[in-house]
C-alpha cells in the first residue's frame, strides 16, 4: 500500500502547485525528480497537489504525464514572453493562470512570481557560475533568475547540502530560506536483470560492459571516459563501453573522442533508452562510470548502487556527499586514475562484490518518501511566512 501520512487534527490541507514542464519531452534527471516528487506528494493526506506547465507548444501534453491524484492546473502559459517578463517584473502573477494556491514550486530553477502564494524554487546545481562554457545561453540566466526569486521572498530547495551552501555563498540567499532535501532512488525490478534484456541491446561479442548513463553534455565528462576505456580495453577484450542517453549539446567532442579511441569499435552508443531498457542496463552492467566535472546530486550512480552495480565516479560537487565510501572516487579529468579504477574493478570480482554491497546499503537511505516528507515540511514553513 502507498505510504499515507496521517494528517494532524485541525491541520488543513496545503494546496501546492508544481511546475511539471520537465515532464514534457525527453525525460531527464530533472524530469525524474519532478515525476517522483509529484507521485509521492500526491500520496500524502496533508497536501492538495496540482501541476502546471509553462509551454504553449506542448500545452495539451501534460495531462497524460501526471501521476494519479495530481490535478492539472490553469490555462496555457506561453514560455518565452512569460520568462522575459518574470526576469524583470513580478507580473503577471502565477495566480492569473492557475488560480489560488498556498505554495507554488518551480522545479527547475524558475519559479513564477506570486502575489499571495509562497514561492519555492529548486536549484539543482550552479554549473552556469562555475563552468559557463559548458552551458547553453538559456541556462546561463538561471543564477540571475534565482537571485530575483530570492529577492521576491522565495525559498530555495536544493538536492544536496553542497548546493545549499553554494546558493547561500554565491547567490546571497538567506540560510534560513535554503533547504537541502535529498532526492530518492527507485530500485530497478529484478525481472530486467543481468541475464535478461540487456543482451539484445549490445553486440553478440560483448559479454560484459561498462555503462555510462545520462544526457550527453560537456559537464558529464564522457570524452575522458572514452579515453580511459581506450587505455584498458586491450586487457578486457569482451568488454564494451556502453553510453546510453540522449544528445543534449556538445556531442561533437564525444564523437571525436570515440573516433580517436583505439577501441572505438567497442564503444556502443545507444542514445535514449526506455525505462525498462534503462533498468536492464543498470542491472546487467559490470560497473557504472560517472566521470562528471561538476554535479549537484548524482542520480545515475545512486540508481546503479540500488541495482547492485559497483560505481566509479569523480569526487566533484555533491558526489562525495551522496555516494560516500560506497563508490570508487577519482579526481575529475584524471584519465589515468579513471582508467586504473575501471581496470581494477573489471579484473577484481571480489572488489566488485564488496563495493556493490556497500552501494546497496547506501542507496537504501535515499527514498522518494523521505524526499516528499522534506518537501512537504519546506512547503509548510514557506507558507507560514506569507
Amino acid at each position: 500500500m502507498p505510504y499515507r501520512p496521517v494528517q494532524p487534527p485541525g491541520h488543513p490541507k496545503l494546496a501546492v502547485a508544481l511546475d511539471a514542464t520537465p515532464l514534457l519531452g525527453t525525460r531527464t534527471g530533472v524530469g525524474q525528480f519532478c515525476a517522483m516528487s509529484l507521485q509521492y506528494l500526491a500520496e500524502r493526506d496533508d497536501l492538495d497537489v496540482g501541476a502546471f506547465a509553462v509551454s504553449w507548444r506542448r500545452r495539451n501534453g501534460l495531462g497524460g504525464q501526471l501521476p494519479a491524484g495530481v490535478r492539472t492546473l490553469g490555462r496555457p502559459m506561453p514560455a518565452r514572453p512569460l520568462h522575459r517578463s518574470w526576469a524583470t517584473w513580478a507580473f503577471p502573477p502565477v495566480e492569473a493562470f492557475i488560480g489560488t494556491t498556498d505554495v507554488v514550486h518551480g522545479t527547475n530553477f524558475v519559479v513564477p512570481p506570486a502575489w499571495r502564494a509562497a514561492m519555492v524554487v529548486t536549484v539543482h546545481d550552479l554549473t552556469p557560475l562555475h563552468f559557463p562554457q559548458m552551458c547553453q545561453p538559456a541556462t546561463l540566466v538561471f543564477p540571475r533568475l534565482v537571485r530575483r526569486a530570492v529577492h521576491r521572498g522565495a525559498w530555495v530547495h536544493t538536492p544536496s547540502e553542497f548546493v545549499a551552501e553554494e546558493v547561500v555563498r554565491l547567490l546571497g540567499a538567506p540560510p534560513e530560506r535554503v533547504r537541502a532535501v535529498h532526492l530518492g532512488v527507485t530500485t530497478p525490478p529484478a525481472a530486467a536483470g543481468p541475464d535478461g534484456r540487456w543482451r539484445r541491446l549490445l553486440p553478440e561479442w560483448a559479454t560484459s560492459y561498462v555503462l555510462a548513463l545520462g544526457t550527453v553534455e560537456p559537464r558529464k565528462g564522457l570524452p575522458s571516459l572514452v579515453r580511459a576505456f581506450g587505455k584498458v580495453a586491450g586487457a578486457h577484450p569482451s568488454t564494451a563501453l556502453v553510453i546510453a542517453g540522449p544528445d543534449g549539446w556538445g556531442a561533437g567532442e564525444l564523437a571525436g573522442a570515440i573516433e580517436a579511441c583505439p577501441a572505438r569499435a567497442r564503444v556502443v552508443r545507444l542514445g535514449w533508452v526506455s525505462d525498462s531498457d534503462r533498468d536492464a542496463l543498470l542491472l546487467g552492467a559490470t560497473l557504472l562510470a560517472y566521470p562528471s566535472v561538476y554535479e549537484g546530486f548524482g542520480l545515475p550512480p545512486l540508481e546503479a548502487m540500488a541495482a547492485g552495480t559497483p560505481v566509479v565516479a569523480t569526487s566533484c560537487g555533491a558526489l562525495e556527499e551522496v555516494l560516500g565510501d560506497s563508490a570508487v572516487l577519482v579526481r575529475p579529468g584524471d584519465v589515468g586514475a579513471l582508467a586504473e579504477a575501471i581496470d581494477g574493478l573489471l579484473a577484481g570480482e571480489r572488489d566488485r562484490t564488496a563495493l556493490a554491497e556497500r552501494g546497496k546499503l547506501r542507496a537504501q537511505g535515499y527514498t522518494w518518501q523521505a524526499c516528499a516528507q522534506g518537501l512537504a515540511d519546506l512547503y509548510r514553513d514557506a507558507a507560514g511566512t506569507r
